[in-house]
């Protein structure tokens, strides 16, 4: 199978949660209060597992805990809603990410790629 990511994506284990979904600035609100696990990130996205549909193009604020030191605020878009059997597999991109945060998340997989070594 052929490869078609743009980034290399490895395993984390994080959380987040979203408060309100928008898309063209309107709010929609839909409240997510279940601990949502990441399932992996790279420099272009990250990917989590919802008990819960999320509309496609919907964009929502979140902040990502890299470790203890670094953290940072984002927006992401969702691009993939895929439906598995525990619930719905979500892919997103993020959106505007700073050259700074994106390396900061560069440096991450390469340790982490060094751990897995």
């Amino acid at each position: 199978m052929e490869e078609k990511r743009m980034s290399k994506r490895v395993p984390v284990h994080m959380h987040l949660s979203i408060e309100s979904l928008y898309k063209s600035g309107e709010a929609e609100k839909i409240s997510i209060s279940e601990d949502i696990a990441v399932t992996n990130i790279s420099k272009r996205g990250i990917g989590f597992l919802s008990s819960r549909a999320l509309p496609v193009d919907h964009y929502f604020n979140t902040k990502i805990q890299i470790d203890e030191e670094k953290m940072f605020y984002c927006v992401l878009r969702i691009v993939r809603c895929k439906k598995i059997n525990q619930g719905y597999q979500i892919g997103c991109e993020f959106v505007g990410l700073a050259n700074i945060l994106g390396e900061n998340i560069d440096l991450y997989i390469e340790e982490i790629g060094e751990e897995q070594e």
